[in-house]
């Protein structure tokens, strides 16, 4: 046994299975489908955006009508998410790949072709069963079938299709309206999908072992009510802040929400008792999977607070256009995908904590930054500013994921990517909601005082990048208690109460 540059200890011989050690062909062409497969349904999810102008007028809806096929799509990952876990467990890797293309398809193809706003409405929760079940199979794959030496540098490729896939969504979205109609950016997604189903049909194997875990119908009803609730409330924090009858609405939704997550939890705590639950929750009894997971969500819920917050400052306070913020925020994006691998080979080496704590200080620090901002501050600072925050959060991503999963027994990989993905998704949705809300009233606030427009816009949007900065500091907080995974020769995790470390139970 020797030791890691952290001290950490790995395996005799580690020194030996290096970063250029070619993976087996077989676990190369499974995670090449799965990552572009992943990549073209994150791509889909925030396409939408820029055509709604276009659907609205060609079936003469409201916004607030069209706005429907982006909560929709939201409401269906946060439902579907729950339940990936027992479907990953129950079915074969090949069978679910395929559910999740064809469904997919079969939405995208009905989309394209959609004579009314209620059957596109419907295309797009059948997209987003798709997208709600691939993700949680990409990340379960990729921890079975990678060795734990290995398993940074091929999360740095998921963090790459987590992060820039919806960020590259409108830029393609709108290069494709510039030639065709709305109906185009769905067309688009056909062929790429179709290739990569038919691939994935004839080369996948399957990985991991089944059980047949009877489905819990009640269970899912009650993920229905919770998280279906809970998102919908939570995206609409504005509308509760605002009062009215619309706001007791969202609340009495909200309070469904809350009871229904309480009943869900309740029910998969009984079941659980015999291996029966829908969605295991014995991950969140791992100490380590746990911080994680509260790292991450705060992360997730201050990274969409502010890249939901920076156009709406950049155009309506430095009063730039639409273009030139996409320019802007672009080199940020692009150094986050060139970097999350090589951070990822770098977690391989030197474990989690170098990677974490800088990167956790980085994010904070620039957050803080950022909500000094005004009308008067100068493009080129926020593009340096958004630089480093989008290197800090390559940094973290793919450290944060693999460590987390890689803190539970292998049996648990599939539920435990189910909870953090759906809990990712109820960060994301507040996140967003609570910056833009902090936004507006900020911004309505310095407007009834008689300030000028853009000196409104700009303290409305330091107050809420400041608001991201203190949620990022609770995320740095959790991370300092952060610890590496057991290695392939550790002792097993008795937090869980495995058997055995998840990679001794690595398929060889």
């Amino acid at each position: 046994m020797s030791t890691n540059p952290t001290g950490d200890p790995t395996p005799s011989g580690a020194t030996s299975r290096t970063d250029t050690a070619a993976l087996p062909g077989p676990v190369r062409t499974a995670l090449a489908v799965l990552v572009f497969t992943a990549f073209v349904m994150m791509l889909n999810e925030t396409t939408l955006g820029v055509a709604l102008p276009s659907i609205m007028a060609d079936y003469s809806i409201s916004a607030a009508t069209a706005q429907w096929l982006l909560t929709g799509f939201m409401l269906t990952m946060a439902i579907v998410l729950p339940t990936t876990g027992w479907v990953l467990e129950r079915f074969s890797t090949r069978s679910v790949f395929v559910f999740a293309t064809v469904i997919f398809l079969v939405g995208t193809v009905i989309a394209a072709l959609a004579p009314s706003f209620a059957l596109l409405l419907l295309a797009r929760v059948a997209q987003a069963i798709g997208t709600a079940v691939v993700m949680p199979l990409l990340m379960t794959v990729a921890m079975t079938l990678v060795p734990s030496y290995r398993r940074g540098a091929v999360m740095g490729l998921i963090a790459v299709v987590m992060a820039v896939g919806p960020a590259l969504g409108p830029t393609l979205a709108g290069v494709v309206l510039s030639f065709t109609t709305w109906h185009g950016i769905f067309w688009l997604m056909v062929p790429l999908v179709a290739i990569a189903a038919g691939i994935g049909a004839v080369r996948l194997t399957d990985v991991g072992e089944r059980r047949d875990t009877p489905f819990d119908l009640l269970s899912v009803v009650l993920s229905v009510f919770a998280f279906g609730g809970l998102v919908y409330g939570l995206s609409s924090i504005g509308v509760i802040v605002r009062g009215g009858q619309e706001a007791r609405i969202v609340m009495a939704l909200l309070a469904v929400g809350v009871v229904g997550l309480a009943l869900f939890v309740w029910r998969q705590l009984v079941r659980g008792r015999d291996d029966r639950a829908l969605l295991d929750l014995r991950p969140l009894a791992v100490r380590n999977f746990t911080l994680l997971v509260v790292v991450l969500m705060s992360l997730m819920g201050a990274m969409l607070g502010v890249l939901n917050t920076l156009p709406l400052y950049l155009q309506g306070s430095l009063l730039v256009t639409a273009l030139v913020t996409g320019l802007a925020l672009m080199p940020g994006g692009l150094l986050e995908a060139v970097l999350s691998p090589i951070f990822g080979r770098l977690y391989d080496r030197l474990g989690p904590r170098p990677l974490i704590g800088p990167g956790m200080v980085i994010v904070t620090g620039s957050l803080f930054w950022l909500s000094t901002v005004d009308q008067d501050t100068g493009l080129w600072l926020i593009v340096t500013i958004h630089v480093i925050f989008s290197v800090a959060l390559a940094m973290l991503f793919t450290p944060l994921m693999t460590t987390a999963l890689g803190s539970l027994p292998k049996h648990l990989y599939g539920h435990g990517s189910a909870i953090l993905n759906t809990l990712q998704q109820l960060a994301a949705a507040a996140g967003t909601a609570t910056m833009l809300t902090i936004y507006s009233e900020v911004t309505a606030a310095a407007r009834a005082g008689g300030a000028p427009e853009t000196v409104t816009i700009a303290d409305g949007a330091n107050s809420a990048f400041l608001a991201s900065a203190i949620v990022a500091v609770v995320a740095l907080v959790a991370s300092l208690f952060v610890t590496r995974p057991p290695s392939e020769s550790g002792a097993g995790h008795a937090e869980a109460g495995a058997e055995g470390s998840p990679a001794a139970q690595l398929d060889s």
